[in-house]
């Protein structure tokens, strides 16, 4: 049967998005749930995954190319098999990997901890992707190790297996520390393929889906006890489903990190220690809140003007930038020009000293799999639209990957979050120190306004400046506001610099 693969339902805000990536080939097999394609939008990356286990027959729109919510964009056959190309490929790939392991002479190898940023004095195992005895190949990640801020991830040196783990889950480690031992060319007798199910369901296995380690995680439910119906033995998001309906589901819980359900007929709790990015998170934020006379001033703006501007241009912006045009790159401008008119905003507290900066590093707020992150976009006064685009794509891609260095998260002397783009209509952000203020985006709503006595149907847009009010007086921080209000609602503003 044939299935149209479609992009998912777009927030209310966002009119487009981006085909970001294709994971798979015309032609290659899927597993129910498997990722196909990542959807970015302004500011989130969509994924769109296999409906069920078979093969995409044909793929309708490119990398690059920008789509509309519910389009289709590939067509998909259930339970088809793979074409005779791909089929053809892996053999040889797997000869290859034979005369690898036969010409091997099983040389062993330490795996230690990467050196970590001058700032960051130690890191936590954060999940083994592999097992003692495992088969990997070349560059398979074998670990990944959690600082304050980023997640490193520590790959196999070459093909072959780990002997040892000598650093568990959830264990504080230092640079350079031995954290497993690895045989290269060394492989279990028993190879994946031939693997019995239940081995290959493992609960930090690769082969599960993004929806069934979510799945697994809310309800604290361990792979291992799941019968896996799909290929290979693997769980798939409808076994879980039965497990839980079954009856039969208990939440599982380590002796050195969780501590034991509390179980009270049908309801139950469950008890898990703070990742070391949440606990940053909540330090900086009770940081902010104890350690600044923060204060937050409103105000709205007519988006229309850009929205027609982005319907004009879009196409030949597109073409000539190979970038498409969204919000952000007008909100960035906007606050680079009013930075620029009221430097209060863009300094900082030192002691007893004010900082005045005369560059303009914006921190831009973005959501990750394991929380928000305010990596930098430097020297914006000297970006053109397409850079600004550019440069926030290549932050939230590194974002959502888990590739974001300290180098990107360090600096930045303003902040931009887009609440928006999740449904927000108004909010109070927190300052992000030592900055002294942030701005926050919501959600563009059509409201009825008043127009030269009339009133007209617009979509507008609350802005929030929450700034310190030691360094920034309200004077300061209205000005600011109007400013940016003024430069969105007139973008020809941008160009004259008036």
């Amino acid at each position: 049967m044939t299935i149209d693969i479609k992009v998912p339902v777009l927030p209310e805000s966002v009119a487009d998005a981006s085909i970001a990536t294709w994971h798979v080939k015309p032609g290659e097999k899927v597993i129910r749930d498997q990722n196909l394609v990542d959807i970015e939008t302004d500011k989130v990356v969509l994924e769109v995954v296999a409906p069920a286990d078979g093969v995409i027959s044909e793929v309708l729109e490119q990398e690059g190319s920008t789509v509309l919510a519910e389009q289709v964009i590939a067509k998909f056959s259930e339970g088809g098999e793979a074409s005779p190309e791909s089929s053809s490929e892996a053999a040889p790939a797997a000869s290859s990997e034979q005369s690898n392991q036969s010409s091997s002479k099983g040389e062993s190898v330490e795996i230690k901890v990467p050196v970590l940023p001058e700032s960051v004095a130690d890191a936590t195992i954060a999940t083994w992707h592999v097992q003692p005895g495992e088969a990997v190949s070349r560059d398979q990640n074998l670990v990944d190790i959690e600082t304050d801020k980023v997640v490193l991830e520590v790959v196999a040196p070459a093909d072959g297996s780990l002997s040892e783990i000598l650093a568990q889950e959830g264990d504080t480690v230092n640079a350079e520390q031995v954290i497993a031992n690895f045989q290269a060319g060394a492989a279990p007798a028993a190879s994946k393929e031939t693997s019995a199910p239940a081995e290959s369901s493992d609960g930090d296995n690769d082969a599960l889906s993004p929806s069934v380690r979510r799945l697994l995680a809310e309800k604290g439910l361990d792979a291992n006890n799941i019968k896996g119906t799909g290929k290979g033995g693997r769980v798939t998001k409808e076994d879980v489903e039965k497990h839980l309906q079954s009856g039969s589901s208990k939440p599982q819980t380590s002796a050195k990190e969780e501590a034991p359900a509390v179980s009270m007929g049908e309801r139950t709790e469950k008890r898990v220690p703070m990742t070391r990015l949440r606990k940053t998170i909540a330090n900086r934020l009770l940081e902010a809140k104890n350690s600044t006379a923060m204060l937050t001033t409103f105000n709205e703006v007519n988006m229309k003007p850009i929205m027609d501007l982005r319907k004009q241009y879009q196409e030949s912006f597109e073409k000539r930038h190979g970038i498409r045009l969204g919000f952000m790159s007008f909100y960035v401008k906007a606050v680079t020009e009013a930075l620029k008119r009221f430097p209060e905003v863009n300094a900082s507290i030192d002691g007893d000293d004010i900082v005045y900066h005369n560059y303009f590093d914006i921190s831009i707020a973005v959501s990750t799999p394991r929380g928000l992150v305010t990596p930098v976009l430097r020297d914006c006064d000297a970006l053109g639209m397409a850079g600004v685009e550019k440069g926030i794509k290549d932050l939230a891609i590194k974002g959502r990957d888990g590739k974001l260095s300290m180098d990107d998260l360090q600096g930045g002397n303003f902040t931009i979050t887009n609440g928006g783009v999740f449904g927000s209509l108004m909010s109070t952000p927190i300052i992000n120190p030592p900055q002294s203020a942030i701005l926050g985006m919501h959600k563009i709503q059509d409201r009825p306004m008043a127009v030269d006595g009339k009133v007209e149907i617009l979509p507008m847009m609350y802005l929030a400046l929450s700034y310190d009010h030691r360094i920034i007086d309200g004077k300061e921080s209205v000005g600011f506001l109007v400013t940016v209000k003024e430069m969105l609602e007139d973008p020809t503003r941008l160009l004259l610099d008036v």
